[in-house]
């Protein structure tokens, strides 16, 4: 290595940097689109095409190999991302800002996603051994989510004030994003400086080997034992929780006479976007040391219970429409901390699926159809909302959670894995 660096000077930044832009991309765009007057039906479609790159990323992640320096890549990416951000802020008062904003959010996912294959690499040569890679991984779990806090709550939180003090919406989110990239070219400076260069950090020179690997071990995943009812679970763990995570948002914020609660951006800020997340990782903690007590085979079933069944607060919310935001908030507590419990399961299960030979590039894949999982019933979402209405749909959506239910049946787990 060509000079000593402190893990602590880059990997809580770095993780912290991964989690911002796809907060930007699958949770702020939500909300600043319905601040903006953009319909369910469009909002949740073209939103959930956004989740495109990280399903398909696993495709193109030979090319961060091939091509420069993973520190480069992580560089440059940062680099992009801000100029993303920064062009998304300047064409929000443009007549076509919907068109424009979305063609700007796409370019930021792709560059998000290629972020993470390069990040997720550099990890392993900044980090060179086995101890040190265990020490960090709850320092990078818990920058990540503390991005995820800073955006989801303090950054909505911040929309929302700006626009009670200016009536403008859309002169509120440009100010947001614009903070957004402010943080990123700093960021980007701040690692081209900080990162250390590992030895073994260079290009692969075998670019036909490298390719025809690529395809050996995708084609491997697929002749996995069981392979049918994996991607079945895959797919369909979360089916749900997708139409329900795109219309959560439009429902706090609608007003009430469309069915809605009628929260204020800020209070949407706080409610979902801290106290929700604050449960969803409280939710994740105590269903990775159930798993570990108990091995995840005999906690599975358990876990889909306590995953789905807390999705009915909504259908509670939807008809009693409650106006006490502590009422409010508990119930997306428990909805979320459910969320949390259950989703610890599916990504120990993917953890299962990608072991053996090739398990970094297999988990990767699993991760791509986990992102499916998302997209596809995430795009049906708002055209079935604005058909049944809120109260229906949240009806809807936890019957869409009965297949996990199936799934979970025919899926095969070692008595004894994730058991410490």
């Amino acid at each position: 290595m060509e000079q000593a660096r402190n893990p602590w000077a880059w990997v809580p930044s770095i993780s912290f940097s991964q989690a911002v832009p796809y907060v930007a991309v699958m949770m702020l765009s939500t909300v600043m689109y319905k601040n903006l007057g953009i319909s369910n039906t469009d909002l949740a479609f073209y939103t959930a095409w956004l989740y495109l790159p990280w399903v398909i990323k696993p495709l193109w992640s030979p090319v961060v190999e091939l091509f420069g320096t993973k520190r480069r890549w992580i560089v440059l990416l940062q680099l992009l991302t801000g100029a993303a951000l920064a062009t998304v802020a300047l064409t929000l008062h443009l007549p076509q800002f919907f068109a424009m904003s979305l063609a700007v959010l796409w370019l930021m996912a792709f560059s998000s996603a290629t972020h993470d294959i390069a990040s997720d690499g550099y990890y392993m040569l900044g980090l060179p051994t086995q101890r040190q890679q265990a020490a960090f991984v709850g320092v990078r779990s818990a920058f990540y989510k503390l991005a995820m806090i800073a955006g989801q709550g303090g950054l909505v939180y911040l929309a929302g004030q700006l626009m009670l003090s200016s009536g403008d919406p859309a002169f509120a989110w440009s100010v947001v994003f614009g903070v957004m990239s402010a943080l990123f070219l700093l960021l980007c400076a701040y690692h081209q400086f900080i990162l250390p260069r590992p030895d073994s950090d260079h290009r692969v020179a075998a670019g036909g080997a490298l390719w025809a690997d690529f395809l050996t071990t995708f084609r491997s995943f697929f002749h996995k034992p069981g392979i049918k009812a994996t991607l079945g679970f895959l797919l369909l763990y979360r089916l749900g929780e997708a139409q329900l995570l795109k219309m959560a948002a439009p429902f706090l914020l609608d007003p009430r006479a469309q069915g809605g609660l009628g929260l204020t951006t800020s209070q949407f800020g706080l409610v979902y976007g801290t106290i929700g997340v604050c449960a969803l990782v409280l939710g994740g903690l105590a269903g990775g040391l159930v798993i570990s007590r108990f091995g995840l085979k005999r906690s599975l079933w358990p876990m889909v219970f306590i995953m789905h069944v807390p999705d009915l607060v909504f259908v509670y919310l939807a008809t009693a429409l409650p106006t006490n935001t502590v009422l409010i908030s508990a119930c997306l507590a428990v909805e979320q901390f459910g969320y949390g419990f259950g989703f610890s399961a599916f990504m120990l299960y993917m953890i299962l699926v990608a072991d053996g030979e090739h398990k970094t590039a297999h988990y990767a894949i699993c991760t791509g159809f986990m992102a499916l999982g998302m997209m596809l019933p995430g795009m049906v979402s708002g055209w079935i909302q604005q058909h049944l209405g809120y109260q229906n749909f949240f009806i809807w959506a936890c019957i869409s959670t009965l297949p996990a239910f199936a799934m979970t049946a025919l899926v095969r787990i070692p008595s004894e894995f994730g058991r410490k």
